[in-house]
């Protein structure tokens, strides 16, 4: 059985908030030092968790060098780790940031006041480029299109829908049902605060670019596609309706055009001369129904699996409650 991890401590100049920061690590030794150094000196006191995914280098020996408390996660993909690390830590306040040594550390305090100060769950870290090249295009040109489609669909997201820099309130780690395994993680994270309708804010942080000797593990086009993947996955679990009912349309307006000529033949002369093509209508026809009846199903079902979700996140405590309560 693999050992459980720790509880965060309370942090120092944060009103004894019990801060943990959670680092997902795959070959980092070139930089984990410098994110873990860059954390203890943000926010005395919070407790540092480094989690490696089975790194071929000495990530996880240079980062419990450097004070951090190490744990290992077997199964390949930042979206188990992180699943591994919501599950384990315990935290009033949760940070979650790359261990690429890209993200800006002295912004950690400011996020966690704008959660408490708005009892938010949810502060987003906008890059903002502080080097050249820290952004490459093809990144950034992914970002706008994936964050366009989520809002196209799930309704006004954030400027940076992929940032790996965040900050969550417990009640938000603790009732979040995480499903993917890898980079899909930040698209997941963002569409369940949307659907839940959670008090969530952005603010802009430094980005800078990677250190030397230190590679990106991203893949522009793989990774896009997977996180398409997801999104077309979330949208047909979580809007049913509208998925099932658009398919539907589609098959529906298929069976017109193939009984359209049907129809005005026998208007004509009474025959039915294509009977393949009479049965193939009805047929495809009945499939359009059976899609509507299948999305009015699953629509109920996606609402009671919602309220769920909700009374679970409920039944934590807003940011900040239990130290006001302990005044």
């Amino acid at each position: 059985m693999a050992k459980r991890a720790g509880i965060a401590k309370p942090a120092a100049g944060l009103d004894g908030c019990k801060i943990a920061v959670l680092i997902p690590c795959y070959n980092e030794e070139v930089s984990v030092v410098q994110v873990v150094k860059g954390f203890q000196a943000a926010l005395p006191g919070a407790g540092i968790f480094v989690f490696d995914n089975n790194s071929t280098d000495k990530t996880a020996e240079v980062a419990r060098a450097a004070g951090a408390e190490v744990y290992r996660e077997l199964r390949q993909g930042k979206g188990f780790v992180v699943r591994r690390m919501f599950s384990d830590i315990e935290a009033d306040i949760y940070v979650l940031v790359d261990g690429d040594a890209t993200y800006d550390a002295p912004s950690a305090p400011r996020m966690i006041e704008r959660l408490l100060a708005g009892r938010l769950d949810m502060v987003v870290g906008n890059r903002v480029d502080r080097e050249v090249g820290a952004y490459r295009a093809g990144h950034r040109t992914g970002n706008w299109l994936l964050t366009s489609f989520v809002a196209a669909v799930f309704g006004p997201t954030f400027n940076d829908m992929l940032s790996g820099y965040r900050v969550f309130s417990r009640r938000f780690v603790k009732s979040f049902p995480l499903l993917s395994g890898g980079f899909e993680i930040e698209t997941e994270l963002t569409i369940h605060a949307l659907e839940l309708g959670l008090a969530v804010a952005e603010i802009d942080t430094a980005y800078y670019a990677r250190p030397k000797g230190s590679a990106s593990k991203l893949n522009t086009w793989r990774d896009g596609f997977r996180i398409l993947w997801t999104i077309f996955q979330l949208y047909r679990s979580e809007r049913p309706l509208p998925f099932f009912g658009a398919l539907g349309c589609a098959l529906a307006i298929v069976s017109v055009g193939l009984a359209f000529p049907v129809a005005v033949t026998f208007w004509e002369t009474g025959l039915v001369p294509r009977l393949p093509t009479a049965v193939l209508a009805m047929g495809v026809m009945l499939m359009a129904f059976l899609s509507v009846s299948v999305g009015l199903v699953l629509d109920t079902v996606t609402r009671g699996r919602r309220e769920i979700k909700l009374l679970s996140f409920l039944a934590h405590r807003a940011p900040g409650e239990e130290r006001r309560k302990g005044r």
